[in-house]
C-alpha cells in the first residue's frame, strides 16, 4: 500500500507557478530502457529542500524525484524509455515553503551491519566486522536479497569457509618480493579488512555507502581500497532493482604490487545461496555460453536464474567497457562441482598480470541487476548497453531567473 500511495504522489501533476532554475534533456540511445538512473554534472550549489523537479509531457508536469550529491544531480527516467526517445525535465525553486522530504533509500548501520533498504525492503547488508577467527575477514555484502525478499548469497559455506557473499580478494599477487593470497585465508598470507566508513547515503534516488578496505599482507596494507555501493529506487517496478558496485584500488606503498595471472580473483565474486543447484538453476553470457562452457570465456554480462522456496529470481552482472582487460573472463563453477552449487567471479586477471603502481588509482565497475520471476536475453543486452553506453543528458542553468 505504501508503494501505491508513494507512486500516486509521484504521478500527479503540477501547475504551480514556480522560478525555473535549469532544464535538462534527456537523448536515449539505441535500446529501451527502464527506471534508469541518470546523472548531470553541476557548476552550481542546488539547495535540496527548496527545489523540485518536474518532467514535461505535453501539458502534463509530472514530479520526478530526484538527489543532489556534491557537483552532480541524480534523477530517473521513470518508466520505459524507448530507442532514441527524448525526455525533458525542469528543475524550479518551489512556491510553498520547503517540506521534509521523504528518502525512499536508507541505509542503517547497526552492530557492523550496515542495512541498504528501499522503503521497508531490505535490499543488502554490508558487513563491517568479521566472522571468526581463523577465517576472519569484514567488508562483504551478505544478504543480497531479491525483490521478494530471496537471500540470493552464502557465506562461509562448509566446503569453502573462506567464501563470503559477494566479495572481492586477489588470489595470486606479489607484493615486496613475497607471494601473497588475499583469497584463501586458511594460509594466513592476506586478508581484507573494514576500515572505515567515507560516507553514508539516503536519500530520493539512491541510498549507499563509500568505505574504505584495507588488502593486508602479514601485517603490512598492501592495497587501500574504496569500495562505492549504490541501491537506485525502483520507481513503478517491484520486480527489479539495480545495485551499482564500484571498486577503486590505490597501492598502499611506493613498492606498489602486482596482481599476477591466475585463474580467480578481484573483481567481483559471488558464492550464491545454497538453494541455487544444478538441477534449478541456468546461466547465461552476452555470448550465448551457459554453465558448463563459461569459464574462462570473456562476458560484458552474465545472467543467473535459479529457484528457491519462495520461486525464481535471479541477478544480471555487468561488466564496464573500462575494466581492466574487458570484456573480463569469468571463473565458474559448472554444475558438477561442489554438489551443484554456483560460484561465479569476473577475474580480472584471468588472463594477463596487472601491475599497480603507487600513487595512481585504479577502478573496477560492475552493475548488478537483481529481479523475480527472469529477465531475457534482450532485456540484458539492452540493461548491459544503458550501462556502457547510458543516454545523453544536456543541461541549460538559468541562471537569470535563480
Amino acid at each position: 500500500m505504501k508503494y501505491i500511495t508513494l507512486m500516486l504522489l509521484l504521478c500527479c501533476t503540477f501547475h504551480l507557478q514556480a522560478q525555473q532554475v535549469a532544464r535538462f534533456t534527456v537523448k536515449a540511445g539505441a535500446y529501451p530502457s527502464a527506471n534508469l538512473p541518470v546523472s548531470y554534472v553541476l557548476d552550481t550549489l542546488i539547495d535540496r529542500e527548496s527545489m523540485e523537479l518536474e518532467e514535461i509531457k505535453g501539458k502534463e508536469r509530472i514530479k520526478t524525484p530526484f538527489q543532489i550529491e556534491p557537483g552532480k544531480i541524480w534523477f530517473i527516467l521513470m518508466g520505459n524509455t524507448k530507442p532514441g526517445e527524448t525526455r525533458v525535465y525542469e528543475l524550479k525553486k518551489k512556491v510553498s515553503p520547503p517540506k521534509v522530504i521523504v528518502d525512499f533509500m536508507w541505509g542503517l548501520d547497526t552492530a557492523g551491519v550496515l542495512t541498504l533498504s528501499e522503503m521497508d525492503k531490505v535490499r543488502l547488508q554490508y558487513h563491517s566486522t568479521g566472522v571468526d577467527t581463523i577465517y576472519h575477514r569484514s567488508g562483504y555484502i551478505h544478504p543480497l536479497l531479491a525483490p521478494d525478499g530471496q537471500v540470493l548469497t552464502n557465506i562461509q559455506p562448509k566446503d569453502h569457509l573462506h567464501h563470503y557473499g559477494i566479495w572481492n580478494p586477489w588470489t595470486h599477487t606479489a607484493f615486496k618480493g613475497k607471494e601473497v593470497d588475499f583469497w584463501n585465508l586458511q594460509k594466513k598470507e592476506g586478508r581484507v579488512e573494514f576500515a572505515g566508513f567515507v560516507s553514508k547515503t539516503m536519500g530520493t534516488v539512491w541510498g549507499g555507502f563509500k568505505a574504505l578496505q584495507r588488502h593486508i599482507a602479514g601485517q603490512e596494507p598492501a592495497i587501500d581500497e574504496l569500495l562505492d555501493v549504490r541501491v537506485y529506487f525502483s520507481g513503478m517496478d517491484s520486480s527489479r532493482y539495480i545495485m551499482d558496485y564500484t571498486s577503486t584500488l590505490n597501492c598502499a606503498t611506493t613498492a606498489g604490487i602486482t596482481l599476477l595471472q591466475y585463474r580467480y580473483g578481484g573483481g567481483f565474486g559471488l558464492r550464491a545461496t545454497a538453494d541455487w543447484k544444478a538441477d534449478n538453476t541456468t546461466l547465461i553470457t552476452d555470448a550465448g555460453t551457459t554453465r558448463n562452457n563459461t569459464d574462462s570465456t570473456r562476458a560484458r554480462w552474465v545472467k543467473i536464474t535459479g529457484n528457491t522456496g519462495k520461486g525464481r529470481s535471479g541477478m544480471l552482472i555487468l561488466c564496464a567497457p573500462d575494466n581492466f582487460d574487458a570484456p573480463q573472463p569469468l571463473r565458474v563453477w559448472n554444475d558438477k562441482a561442489e554438489h551443484g552449487e554456483l560460484m561465479l567471479n569476473y577475474s580480472p586477471t584471468k588472463m594477463k598480470e596487472w601491475k599497480l603502481y603507487y600513487g595512481r588509482e585504479y577502478r573496477q565497475r560492475y552493475r548488478v541487476i537483481v529481479f523475480d520471476n527472469d529477465l531475457s536475453v534482450a532485456e540484458s543486452e539492452a540493461a548491459w548497453q544503458a550501462f556502457a553506453h547510458p543516454p545523453t543528458v544536456t543541461g541549460v542553468l538559468l541562471r537569470g531567473q535563480q
